[in-house]
């Protein structure tokens, strides 16, 4: 029997046997060990392997922050963290041996590879129901894409690997331009677009047509592909999305299926749950929340003072002033901030919040963007005030026209607003990187502030312009023939 890298024992614990649609997505649980001999067969079969993709999207999202987050001005460690590598992302100090860029690089190609799988084995089975392989087929590109769009990002051209391949035949694939990967994710996006059901048509937590459609505009704004970009995003109005009027319902279990979320990962509380309700809450817990935390991260002085009191994202994204659940009941609260974005009650490590991947107010921030780029700053403005006018509650706040007046102005309103909507929703590095505004903010940062003197703790970092792209961990480049991949510059 052909053995393949990505059948190894670990790999083979694939998903069968589930009970309802949502627990489709929710209960991914592994059931037997199997191989590609006995397991493509029926389409239950390929249905499972396609819950094997989603559910390695699901297990690494939960801590993508430490590679995305951390090293922006958003947060900053404490005394408290305790995963490998983070301290050289809080200080910039990136090098090729931190184990959260091997294992995030790792943790994605498994997922790739999961999804050429599907794809290979897609026409074995001959028991479909009407439009079950056309709609496997389109979440396995779906997925395949994100993967690629979020590795292409990190770490510019990477090992493009549509097939499967052998121990041998892996160790000998070189990186591909990052061209060239870019058309492999609009080329699967625009697949998943024709082949997936509407959002109503499937069960929640999988991937539809709209995530398609929005995450192949949000493509096109990377490449700068203005007017595909405008294409998809257009279409995208006339989905029924919107964005939520309470920002901070959106961080509550009760409403987190809404108008807003186009795509998310989902997760159940106490069986499979995720650890992003715990990581940043205090270590001894939050009454009513949590008894304990992971108190990896605070948010930076840099973050918290450019939200204005009115902004109704502040209350929903961190919290100021805390005391200790084991403190007497008349004891006073301390100032101590965290991020209490993802805190609901839960069990540590276990939280049944699920995360979204891509919402509305991200596709109008990014259309805000393709206008602008068009010379239509007077529609951008309107875009851009959409989701201002939901943070406030109100319009006082909108900016105006003289606000965007040149395109480094409109960028600063834009980022600035990018940074406030998606405070730990990993988008702000990548920001950061495609604005070329990772060298002046990362520069110099404050992190923690005392309220008594009014005094930020400012710190200089040095930045450097090859931190554009992560290093390829040199795990992988050992485990490659010898010369295979390339490292990017710098490191």
């Amino acid at each position: 029997m052909k053995t393949y890298n990505y059948l190894s024992p670990l790999l083979l614990f694939l998903l069968l046997t589930l009970n309802s649609c949502e627990d489709q997505v929710l209960n991914l649980l592994p059931e037997s060990t199997l191989t590609e001999v006995n397991f493509y067969k029926k389409a239950q079969d390929i249905n499972g392997a396609v819950l094997g993709v989603y559910n390695r999207y699901q297990a690494r999202k939960t801590r993508d922050w430490a590679v995305l987050e951390m090293p922006t001005d958003n947060i900053h460690r404490t005394g408290y963290f305790n995963i490998g590598g983070l301290d050289e992302l809080n200080t910039l100090a990136f090098s090729s041996v931190n184990p959260l860029f091997s294992s995030f690089w790792t943790e994605t190609y498994n997922g790739i590879f999961r999804a050429n799988a599907v794809l290979a084995n897609i026409e074995t089975p001959i028991d479909y129901a009407v439009g079950q392989k056309e709609q496997l087929t389109g979440e396995a590109r779906f997925m395949r894409a994100l993967f690629y769009f979020d590795l292409v990002r990190m770490f510019g051209g990477v090992p493009k690997v549509t097939t499967l391949l052998s121990v041998d035949e892996g160790k000998a694939t070189p990186r591909a331009s990052e061209e060239e990967i870019y058309s492999l994710i609009i080329e699967d996006l625009k697949s998943a677009v024709d082949l997936l059901p509407a959002k109503d048509k499937i069960a929640s937590g999988r991937a539809s047509k709209s995530a398609a459609i929005g995450l192949l505009g949000k493509v096109y704004v990377y490449r700068k592909d203005w007017v595909n970009a405008k294409t998809y995003l257009d279409m995208m109005s006339t989905l029924g999305f919107d964005l939520q009027a309470d920002f901070s319902s959106l961080w509550k279990e009760a409403t987190e299926d809404n108008k807003e979320v186009i795509f998310a990962m989902k997760y159940i509380g106490g069986t499979n749950g995720n650890t992003l309700s715990t990581d940043f809450l205090p270590y001894f817990g939050v009454t009513g929340i949590s008894a304990s935390g992971g108190e990896n991260v605070f948010p930076s002085w840099s973050l918290m003072k450019k939200f204005l009191p009115e902004d109704t994202r502040k209350a929903a994204t961190v919290t100021e002033y805390w005391k200790s659940p084991k403190s007497p009941a008349d004891a006073p609260e301390n100032w101590y901030p965290y991020v209490s974005k993802f805190a609901i009650p839960h069990t540590p490590n276990s939280s049944g919040l699920d995360i979204p991947v891509l919402r509305y107010a991200d596709i109008l921030l990014l259309k805000a963007e393709v206008l602008y780029a068009l010379n239509q700053p007077e529609l951008a403005l309107i875009e851009l005030n959409k989701v201002r006018a939901r943070a406030f509650k109100n319009t006082t706040f909108n900016y105006r026209a003289a606000d965007i007046a040149t395109p480094e102005t409109f960028t600063d309103k834009l980022l600035l607003e990018r940074q406030l909507e998606f405070v730990l929703e990993n988008e702000r590095w990548f920001d950061l990187v495609r604005k070329d505004r990772f060298m002046a903010v990362l520069s110099r940062v404050e992190w923690g502030y005392n309220p008594i003197t009014k005094e930020p703790q400012v710190i200089t970092l040095a930045p450097k312009t090859n931190y554009k792209y992560f290093p390829i961990p040199n795990n992988q480049m050992e485990l490659a023939n010898k010369g295979v991949l390339v490292q990017n510059d710098g490191y």
